[in-house]
């Protein structure tokens, strides 16, 4: 940073309670050159000042400089490039266990190629948490939590070690322990800064908190004014190490609030209102800031719930600007007062502070909500933009059992358990859950669901058996809050336990159903329902057993354990009786939002998240009983079925290879529109019956101690065999509708085999593949295995009609070319059958976003050319391509 040529000579001193701090004045750059950048929106003046500040004449120059500039003329659709370097790197330990995996191996790589193994090492301060390996085994009993700690700590013993070995062998590298939180919540409450500092060549620089995270829901952290979004987990390790983040300057659409909500109307109502509106917009690769009147009538904690929602509204980011709500919230979670006084004399500094009556920035594009016509909602069967209001979600379950389900006939019909004295029919709520970091940031809701259930408990009404209830909260602030505040034994009564900190039923990790229930679900083809407050419900994700999931604020998720179906209008029909047997409405529970003000008020205090966040890094006993190694390179044990060295550096060179064209490749799989990640490398259980599972078992793990696929992410051996394995994924070379789970069709043999055994027979044979998809390939999380197993099956490209952002370009990480279709074109359009070869030539002399032509050579001897998109950006995504990937290209330039 002090390095900076300074071209437009704004490097100034901003003196803030007797400190002084170096910074980069964005109006003084616009006196010198910069004219009108002051009118740019928020999130593109973080953008500047970034570049501003590591302008280098290489990475960085003059005119990237001056295109933000020009962005106000051509507001983002100039596709110029920009090398940005975020400030942090956020990790939660399913993607940040392979990160570090892929840094070790690194290690070793480097000390066979005669370099430094030191020199692998994060430039940038990276947080780890891990959040995401506790599983609700044990639910309903005051015993869930201890229980599923201890289940926890059996099943990841070899990640744990290794984590934290990296923790003593990595600079800049801190571990949050299991059983703090989710990572989002985390960085909301304690790790963003807003403005962050460092200390260089004796002076202190101030600039904007800024991070990426090798999560999509990183994106949560904008609703602090803190610029941050997901990247795949190899992004990732190249910003660690010192690398730029490789981005087109982006379109910004505006998104103007009014008003504010109605009484009875919740941030989740709020949220999914805004998901499906931009959606429908269509902003895959923009950024969406939030402006207007309305901003003033929103806790900071609504805001970050918006923010979460990112990746599910497409948009690379959701900001909302620095005001002095931002302080506020900074001030009662336990910030630093200094902190508190830079953030504000910085931002008012920069004009990066927001207050109501000011000029609005100038966008690519707006549109509009008044606050006050949302209402309540839920999302689903089956995604997150699939708003509903509360009202229509029976008769939209109903919809859906003949459209999405193909369920026709008795639908009233019920089953009666085994062992228990219910029934089970379609649209029962199977799981209602208390989860995510989309909701249990904000009190509001939580706070709201506590007084829903005392309401409920007063009267009388309990839970219906046959729904797994579960509550995981983001952090133990909102543990300690709920406690203290005498809503937790309530929530205890209705079931909601607390099971764990951590992601849990969001990401799959609701696990298993009671047996009696799962197994009556799966003998009578019933189509189960779960109600959670996150923020994915795409099939298969949930639980294996459950195929209708909808997303809900915390309160309706405890309205629909009581209801204990979908079926039910909870707007006119009663979710039960009280104990003298008179109907109680929804209506007559639901608490009033004077009532939950009151109680955040007295119990939501700065001294509560001081406490909790004392001594953050430390964790409980358990975890300060993993032993683990020393070293600066990891001693791999080659009987882990977790933690494995992974192929990617075999046999590397100093220099690259020639890529070399793609030639008469077969083709793995025809799959439809909306693949998401989940699909492509799921996250949740591994069964029996699968490549991944005859491995484990090859390897002597007992089915119980499978795991899921999410924890066992350090080894490329399982995760190989988990890519396109999810349950739900169909390849359209198997039939019209294509089979359920991850098969394919070898040719020319015909034999129908799992895409794992059919990608190595195809490498035995020395045959490349290829992958055609329909719209938003790859849309979901940010996950990294989803490219690395790609490549590892050896696909060379994806042909598809569109991508989404992080996984476009975690392919070209990995390697894997991604080309688009010209509009129109689908692989249906061609009649591809899945018995076709396909040849790409010239990819040695390939240029960003060329055009290029595709062979497809049919069954019967016929050849058809198509022009396909080549979707490498930039150039320094061509550098990675070329190098046969990001790491291998950050390797060759460490050791040189």
């Amino acid at each position: 940073m002090s390095n900076s040529l300074d071209s437009f000579k704004c490097r100034k001193i901003l003196s803030v309670n007797g400190k002084d701090h170096v910074y980069f004045d964005l109006k003084e750059a616009e006196k010198n050159g910069l004219a009108g950048v002051t009118r740019l929106p928020f999130s593109m003046k973080v953008l500047l000042e970034n570049l501003l500040r590591n302008e280098d004449g290489r990475s960085v120059t003059k005119e990237s400089i001056e295109a933000v500039a020009k962005w106000l003329d051509d507001k983002g659709t100039a596709g110029v490039e920009i090398a940005y370097r975020p400030a942090r790197v956020l990790m939660q330990d399913f993607t940040g266990v392979p990160a570090v995996v892929d840094l070790a191996a690194m290690r070793d790589a480097m000390a066979s190629l005669g370099g430094d193994p030191e020199k692998i090492n994060p430039l940038v301060p990276v947080d780890l948490v891990i959040d995401h390996s506790v599983i609700v085994d044990e639910f309903g009993t005051p015993l869930a939590f201890a229980r599923n700690v201890e289940l926890e700590y059996q099943r990841n013993q070899e990640r744990y070690k290794f984590l934290k070995w990296g923790q003593q062998a990595f600079r800049n590298f801190r571990v949050v322990p299991p059983g703090t939180g989710i990572c989002h919540q985390v960085n909301l409450e304690y790790l963003g800064q807003v403005v962050w500092t460092n200390d260089e060549t004796g002076e202190t620089v101030a600039y904007p908190d800024t991070c990426v995270g090798t999560d999509s829901h990183t994106t949560m952290i904008n609703g602090l004014g803190v610029l941050g979004w997901g990247v795949g987990g190899i992004e990732a390790e190249a910003a660690m190490l010192g690398q730029p983040v490789s981005m087109l300057l982006p379109e910004v659409i505006g998104f103007r609030l009014t008003g504010r909500l109605k009484e009875g109307v919740t941030a989740t109502d709020l949220v999914l209102t805004v998901t499906q509106m931009l959606r429908k917009k269509g902003v895959v690769g923009k950024f969406v800031e939030f402006f207007g009147e309305g901003l003033a009538n929103m806790t900071l904690a609504d805001r970050a719930t918006i923010g979460n929602m990112a990746p599910e509204y497409g948009a690379t980011c959701g900001f909302f600007p620095v005001d002095g709500e931002t302080v506020r919230y900074m001030e009662n979670s336990g910030r630093d007062t200094d902190r508190l006084a830079l953030v504000e004399a910085y931002c008012k500094a920069q004009g990066m502070w927001r207050e109501n009556g000011m000029e609005d920035p100038v966008f690519t594009d707006t549109l509009e909500l008044d606050l006050g016509d949302v209402v309540p909602s839920m999302a689903g069967p089956k995604r997150p933009e699939g708003r509903v209001a509360l009202g229509d979600i029976a008769a939209g379950f109903e919809a859906a059992m003949a459209s999405e389900y193909k369920k026709t006939g008795d639908l009233e019909k019920r089953y009666p358990v085994k062992d228990t004295d219910h029934d089970l029919g379609h649209g029962d709520v199977a799981i209602a859950a208390i989860t995510s970091c989309t909701n249990t940031s904000n009190p509001s809701v939580l706070i709201g669901a506590g007084l829903l259930a005392r309401n409920a408990n007063r009267l009388g009404l309990k839970q219906k058996p046959w729904v797994k209830t579960s509550l995981a909260p983001g952090s133990q602030v909102v543990a300690e809050y709920l406690e203290k505040a005498g809503l937790q034994k309530e929530l205890d009564q209705l079931g909601f336990n607390l099971v764990g900190f951590g992601c849990t039923t969001c990401i799959g990790n609701s696990g298993p159903l009671p047996l009696p229930i799962s197994e009556t679900i799966n003998d009578k083809g019933l189509i189960a329902a779960s109600v959670l407050s996150g923020n994915r419900n795409f099939e298969g994700r949930v639980s294996p057993d459950v195929q209708a999931n909808y997303l809900a604020s915390p309160p309706l998720v405890v309205a629909y354990a009581l209801a204990g179906s979908v079926k039910i209008d909870l707007t006119t029909e009663p979710l039960g009786e009280d104990r003298d047997g008179n109907p109680v409405y929804l209506k007559d529970i639901w608490p009033t939002s004077l009532e939950i003000n009151e109680f955040i008020e007295k119990h939501v205090t700065r001294e509560l998240f001081a406490s909790r966040y004392a001594d953050v890094f430390k964790g409980d006993e358990n975890w300060q009983k993993v032993q683990a190694p020393a070293g600066q390179t990891y001693a791999w044990d080659d009987h882990s079925t977790y933690v494995q060295n992974p192929p990617y550096f075999s046999g590397m060179d100093k220099t690259p290879r020639a890529a070399g064209d793609i030639k008469g490749a077969r083709i793995l799989g025809l799959f439809g529109d909306k693949i998401t990640t989940d699909h492509i490398s799921p996250a949740g259980s591994i069964k029996a019956a699968s490549p991944a599972g005859k491995y484990l078992m090859d390897n002597g793990v007992e089915v119980v101690d499978f795991n899921q696929y999410g924890t066992r992410r350090g080894n490329h051996e399982v995760m190989m065999r988990g890519t396109f394995a999810n349950i739900r994924i169909r390849n359209h070379m198997l039939g019209e509708n294509g089979r359920e789970g991850g098969y394919t069709i070898h040719y020319p043999s015909k034999d129908e085999l799992s895409i794992y055994d059919a990608a190595m027979r195809y490498k035995e044979e020395g045959v490349p593949l290829v992958v055609f998809a329909g719209v938003e390939y790859g849309n979901g999380s940010s996950r990294d295995w989803a490219a690395k197993g790609t490549n590892l099956l050896g696909v060379r490209a994806v042909i598809a009609q569109s991508f989404e952002r992080i996984h476009r370009s975690n392919l070209v990480g990995m390697g894997v070319i991604p080309f688009v279709m010209e509009e129109g074109v689908s692989w249906a359009s061609l009649n591809l059958k899945g018995d076709e070869t396909v040849s790409i030539e010239g990819l040695d002399a390939i240029k960003p976003r060329a055009m290029m032509t595709a062979k497809i050579t049919y069954s019967d001897g016929t050849t058809k050319d198509i022009t396909v998109h080549c979707r490498i950006d930039t150039l320094d995504e061509l550098d990675y391509f070329r190098n046969g990937g990001i790491l291998h290209y950050v390797l060759r330039d460490l050791v040189a």
